[in-house]
């Protein structure tokens, strides 16, 4: 059995007569008829019977041609995929991000990217940065931006970016009257953590202990978005990636510098070959284009 005699048995039941068939397909009439014949020794059983010129579908190629139909139909897809890759590359991409990129620049990439490439069909999933690299790994996802914290080891990657640090505070916290929050600051002060893997985090702790600093930490959590609403809540200061702070300020949250700088690092990470594909590069594109937008924090 071939595609060639499964497209002249679908042809012949579309139109009805081997003749119409062969118009169809563009070929000889004798050459349907010994293609159903073909076929019909490779399925074992009669697929038409012969009624005054006319091919007649039996029972047996009723339900069959109901099989050829969703083959046909799932073709059809493919040959719109085709398209799809040679008009826009591969015409979807797949995104994984942290939870702080995730919230913020992504977004905003996305709309940038839509505008040159509005029919592509984009997939963004937000987790662990752990998790984005295993899923770039094992080619579930074409792009992924994570964290410093994670084994680059087999995955191509490039630096998506170092970003110094915020301090969030609570409105009407002690803190909030400093221009500057420094590791001094936050001796005995109530301290949302992020998870002791973190990057930053460990900046902080050396910084802390450098300077005989003691937070006290009353929670810790892996994203810095969730620390932000944590802080607004008032349940103590935290560190926090300035990629996240967006909207915040507005709702009451005091954001400030924080010295020494406490740096947030990410990473672009690739399925091999990737970064070749034309999507994978233009979204790329607007990532780095919305990265260099100087983001604007209130003081409040």
């Amino acid at each position: 059995m071939n595609f060639r005699q499964i497209e002249a048995f679908r042809a012949v039941i579309i139109t009805g007569t081997a003749s119409r068939a062969a118009e169809l397909m563009g070929v000889t009439q004798p050459a349907v008829s010994r293609l159903i014949g073909e076929l019909e020794a490779a399925v074992g059983f009669p697929l038409f019977d012969r009624v005054k010129g006319r091919l007649v579908p039996t029972p047996e190629a009723d339900i069959f041609y109901r099989d050829v139909e969703t083959s046909f139909r799932g073709l059809d897809r493919l040959r719109s995929s085709a398209a799809r890759i040679r008009d826009f590359g591969s015409g979807h991409i797949r995104v994984a991000s942290l939870a702080a990129t995730g919230s913020t620049i992504v977004p905003r990439a996305v709309r940038r990217f839509r505008e040159t490439f509005p029919s592509a069909i984009v997939t963004l999933s937000i987790m662990s940065s752990a998790s984005v690299r295993n899923h770039v790994v094992d080619g579930e996802f074409d792009l992924g931006l994570a964290a410093d914290e994670v084994d680059l080891s087999g995955v191509e990657h490039q630096v998506f970016g170092s970003f110094p640090a915020l301090c969030a505070i609570p409105p009407g916290h002690p803190l909030a009257a400093k221009k500057v929050i420094r590791p001094e600051d936050l001796h005995g002060v109530d301290y949302v953590a992020l998870s002791p893997e973190d990057r930053a985090r460990l900046q902080l702790d050396r910084l802390c202990l450098d300077a005989g600093a003691r937070p006290n930490l009353v929670i810790e959590t892996p994203f810095a978005i969730t620390a932000c609403a944590l802080a607004l809540e008032g349940v103590g200061v935290g560190i926090v990636n300035p990629l996240a702070v967006d909207g915040f300020g507005e709702r009451g949250l005091i954001l400030r510098p924080f010295e020494p700088a406490v740096y947030f690092k990410s990473y672009l990470l690739f399925r091999p070959d990737m970064q070749k594909a034309r999507l994978v590069r233009a979204f790329v594109s607007a990532l780095m284009e919305v990265r260099n937008i100087r983001h604007q924090v209130p003081v409040r």
